[in-house]
């Protein structure tokens, strides 16, 4: 847990610089530093997706995904706590985004390759080595997104510590779920669920990323099925 520590003050610390300078900058400037950051998140998400091995595995994990996501309305739970963080800060700086900024920043740091593969590492080998890495990138992206989004990216802090401490604390758990095959389709899915923060965040696209969330854990669960049924791993290969 270690790690998941570091990485939760890294988004707390960033966040705040980033707060701290939001004054003193432009928001000409602001804007073309959301827009960079929409660019390198979409980069991110497509890089990340041609670690897939089966195409059929993603498009069963996203649709079953996108079905139990939507049912259980994930997407607007995150939100809905989203804006009572806005209710209570709204006094105090009414013209940020707060529900916004925690969404953007919660699906950020949380979907990502390096917050799988590095959760598991973690919990699985003791190998810190890729959370540590994640959270000098998440110092600076936390400072950067809050420029823009304001608070909200500095209560995703807490999701974080819960998400990733999570994935370390289950990881021992799902070691019999945990094939190279699998991982590979849980990295896959979850980078595409960046690409779709990506488009957001350019204002391409409304996508209620959230809602797909499922996907990371049907994923994995798909590949095993696979694996103990000759018939459909002789399909799905």
């Amino acid at each position: 847990m270690f790690a998941v520590i570091v990485n939760t003050l890294t988004v707390l610390i960033g966040s705040a610089v980033g707060l701290f300078l939001k004054k003193g900058i432009p928001q000409k400037l602001a804007d073309a530093v959301m827009l960079g950051i929409g660019l390198c998140t979409l980069y991110i998400g497509i890089d990340g997706t041609l670690k897939g091995e089966n195409t059929i595995v993603l498009i069963l994990s996203m649709v079953l995904g996108a079905v139990i996501g939507t049912a259980l309305d994930i997407d607007g739970a995150i939100n809905r706590l989203g804006r009572r963080i806005e209710d209570r800060f709204s006094g105090r700086d009414g013209k940020v985004p707060v529900a916004q900024g925690f969404v953007t920043a919660c699906l950020l740091f949380c979907v990502g390759a390096m917050t799988i593969v590095g959760s598991l590492n973690a919990g699985l080998t003791g190998d810190y080595e890729m959370l540590l890495t994640k959270s000098v990138l998440d110092l600076i992206s936390s400072m950067m997104l809050s420029v823009s989004l304001g608070v909200g990216v500095m209560f995703a802090a807490a999701f974080v510590l819960v998400f990733q401490g999570g994935l370390v604390l289950l990881a021992g758990c799902l070691q019999p779920l945990l094939t190279a095959a699998a991982v590979n389709e849980i990295v896959c899915a979850g980078s595409l669920l960046i690409v779709g923060l990506g488009l957001n965040l350019l204002g391409l696209s409304k996508i209620k990323v959230a809602d797909y969330l499922p996907a990371l854990v049907i994923a994995p669960i798909l590949c095993r099925i696979i694996e103990c049924v000759p018939a459909l791993a002789a399909f799905f290969g």
